[in-house]
């Protein structure tokens, strides 16, 4: 079994039951057991601004799967809710990301892992850190406590 961790985000709809529905479902899917979860958080959109507000969440888990089909399992749950993807970064009903998944380091055309944009994103290291707080940039090892630091200056 491998650990993963995944981000859950949403700003469309009724947002904490997109947040739950997408947990149920990744549980029902067998494609995630959680062992962890971070507090739900309201953000700001970022890079394409002109949206709604997010409902963002961390999730920690064992799977069986291999990060691709982890992958698709999730991507069919996005899709299965209704996501549809006009904007990249657009508004969405749920959004699923592989953020780490054991130690590994993947880049694919189609997968990334660690994910490329956690240390741009304050809110994910902070979700990350409340529920591992020594988990490090596998790519790096540089604890994301230390990366976060220097956020706040």
């Amino acid at each position: 079994m491998a650990i993963a961790y995944i981000g859950l985000g949403t700003n469309l709809g009724d947002r904490r039951a997109n947040i739950e529905r997408a947990r149920r479902m990744m549980a029902e899917r067998e494609l995630l057991a959680v062992t962890g979860a971070s507090s739900v958080e309201e953000t700001e959109p970022v890079d394409v601004t002109d949206q709604p507000r997010f409902l963002n969440t961390v999730v920690r888990g064992t799977t069986k799967l291999a990060p691709g089909d982890l992958y698709a399992g999730l991507s069919r749950i996005e899709a299965d809710m209704g996501r549809v993807r006009v904007i990249p970064r657009g508004p969405r009903i749920i959004d699923l990301d592989i953020l780490l998944y054991d130690v590994m380091v993947i880049k694919t055309a189609d997968l990334e892992i660690p994910h490329p944009r956690i240390k741009q994103r304050v809110f994910v290291m902070k979700h990350l850190l409340e529920i591992e707080p020594d988990l490090t940039d596998p790519a790096t090892g540089e604890p994301y406590r230390e990366v976060l630091l220097r956020w706040r200056g």
